[in-house]
């Protein structure tokens, strides 16, 4: 279903007479370099995952010409990564690299694994051997992912950004990957948008179409050693290549965490807001050009003028992160209202991250919350860092998640590549009880996917249940691993147990998830791929989305107090 396409050599690996290096430099217990006559086009680095983080300066001319840190193979090899080293136009480089790790556990560097591993070659594998790799969700090549970010359509294309780690597949090295599509579900991998520099790496952020002078802005985050300052790269060809801002900082802060910036224009006060996660509470900002930005007020926290009694909005049991700032249409009524989204990590109502949302009125100014609950945008354990693409056709809200949990994500059982996003899903707004709350849809792209009707279960496949009342759905193996979801009709609750889904990597893993119905279920909407469930009501006012890891597929479906009909997934 993805098409893996690489705008560099894409081959299958061969290491016939790929060359090897020099043997290295020893400087001390902790300290190396590495001579690398290029002859090549990349270096292929040995991952060990266990291993503590190397940091590897590559030099040209005795100039530094980057800087990254990766897990350096001592004595077993994991996969590899490339390094282009062609791109520094230098016949010879050095590579002067720092191991962290207490040399008791490792033992000499002299006999790491990584000098005989480390060669080079013209040719990447990026060939999937992955059991959990989705086939209808995106992922990264290789390498390591985390939030969606920079999110925008224009001249039909969707334009995907995500935090990326190119070398290795658990958390480090951020920056700006990028993915495209048409239909939002086959995503076409694209050169790297924007690289680490000086300022710092290149945290979340947002991409807004600005047509009045025909370009695309990102803006982004750059996390330094210190400091988190938000900077601005400007794209004149639709997004495929970005120049960063000379007069980067953008803005600046004081707080230690200040980041993800969402833009969007505001056509209320004819100019752009900026909202952006500080903490524990929300800022908002105005501009005319993009450049100057003007600090409007804060949300998520208040004191009282007279008491000075404080109040918390929402969830603060974490750092908020990852904020967007939408005006969207109450279904069946001609009244609008403001959103705002707000991932919180941790506080999610089932341990570590997740996305909460908040619903009232903006002015461009200032935002004003009309309740005092804390609302969850989905109710599974694998959804975070929620944002919206700019520009999306039809004045849609369309949504991406990132399909994992902080508490474990750097434990998950793959290898090449770390990380999915969600299936896209559309936002709106519902009343229930007289009270306004989030609506969830799957996005109708995923109706283009939906094949024939099939009596036995794939391993990836979109469950359709026609609910007459409570209801309980279980899918199984051979090897008695199951999931277990209930519809409780009476408590008007719907719950997703995955305690018998294989967790041995995380025990933050195994749980029970439970949501809201929000009224009666009438059907429910169940995509199920190589790693994850999620389940929708079919009215879009329940979402729910976990991570399996069966050692086997589940093959068995079992549905007490309803229909189920089982439709294949096309390519």
């Amino acid at each position: 279903m993805r098409k893996l396409i690489v705008l560099f050599t894409t081959l299958a690996l061969s290491l016939t007479g790929a060359t090897a290096q020099d043997k290295p430099q020893v400087l001390g217990k902790s300290h190396a370099m590495q001579r690398v006559e290029v002859k090549s086009h990349y270096l292929l680095l040995p991952v060990q995952e266990r291993e503590e983080i190397a940091t590897v300066k590559v030099l040209a001319d005795n100039q530094q010409v980057k800087k990254l840190n990766i897990r350096l193979a001592v004595d077993k090899v994991d996969y590899f990564v490339p390094l282009d080293i062609q791109r520094f136009g230098a016949s010879d480089l050095q590579l002067d690299i720092f191991f962290h790790g207490d040399r008791r556990f490792t033992g000499a560097m002299k006999d790491f694994l990584c000098w005989k591993e480390m060669k080079q070659s013209d040719t990447f594998d990026t060939a999937n051997r992955e059991k959990f790799r989705p086939a209808y969700h995106h992922t990264p090549v290789y390498g390591w992912m985390n939030d969606p970010n920079g999110m925008f359509y224009k001249d039909g294309v969707y334009h995907l950004y995500y935090q990326w780690n190119p070398y290795g597949s658990m958390w480090e090295n951020m920056t700006w990957g990028h993915s495209t599509s048409k239909d939002l579900i086959h995503w076409e991998a694209q050169p790297t948008a924007i690289e680490p520099d000086a300022l710092g790496d290149i945290f979340s952020g947002s991409c807004v179409v600005d047509k009045k002078n025909d370009r695309v802005v990102a803006f982004y985050t750059s996390a330094g050693e210190r400091a988190q300052i938000q900077s601005m790269a400007i794209s004149t060809d639709n997004g495929q290549t970005f120049k960063k801002y000379k007069g980067n900082p953008v803005l600046v802060s004081k707080e230690p965490d200040f980041r993800d910036p969402k833009c969007f224009w505001n056509p209320e006060i004819q100019k752009w807001n900026m909202i952006l996660a500080v903490g524990q509470e929300m800022r908002i900002y105005s501009s005319k050009d993009l450049t100057d930005w003007t600090y409007e007020s804060s949300f998520g926290i208040s004191a009282d003028k007279v008491t000075g009694d404080v109040t918390e909005l929402g969830c603060h049991d974490g750092v908020w992160e990852c904020p967007d700032l939408m005006k969207l249409q109450v279904r069946g009524t001609d009244k609008q209202k403001w959103m705002l989204i707000c991932n919180i990590n941790p506080g999610g109502p089932f341990g570590g991250s997740a996305t909460q949302y908040f619903i009232g009125d903006f002015d461009g100014h200032k935002f004003t919350c009309d309740h005092k609950d804390t609302r969850w945008m989905d109710y599974g354990k694998d959804h975070y860092a929620t944002v919206t693409f700019d520009n999306a056709p039809d004045g849609r809200k369309i949504a991406l998640a990132w399909m994992s949990n902080w508490q474990y994500a750097n434990q998950t059982p793959t290898k090449q590549f770390r990380s999915a996003n969600s299936v896209p899903r559309d936002l709106d707004l519902f009343e229930y009880n007289g009270e306004i709350y989030c609506g969830v849809t799957p996005s109708r792209e995923l109706n283009a996917i939906r094949g024939k009707a099939v009596s036995k279960l794939p391993q990836t496949c979109e469950i359709v249940v026609d609910v007459k009342g409570s209801t309980e759905i279980v899918l199984s193996n051979a090897l008695g691993e199951q999931v277990v979801m209930t519809y409780d009709a009476a408590e008007k609750t719907f719950a997703m147990d995955r305690t018998r889904s294989y967790a041995s990597f995380s025990e933050a893993f195994p749980c029970v998830t439970v949501a809201p119905t929000y009224g009666d279920i009438k059907q429910l909407r169940i995509f199920i791929d190589k790693c994850s469930i999620e389940a929708f009501d079919a009215e879009g006012k329940m979402a729910m989305t976990n991570l399996v890891f069966p050692n086997e597929p589940y093959n068995t479906l079992k549905v007490k107090g309803g229909k189920a009909t089982i439709y294949e997934i096309k390519n």
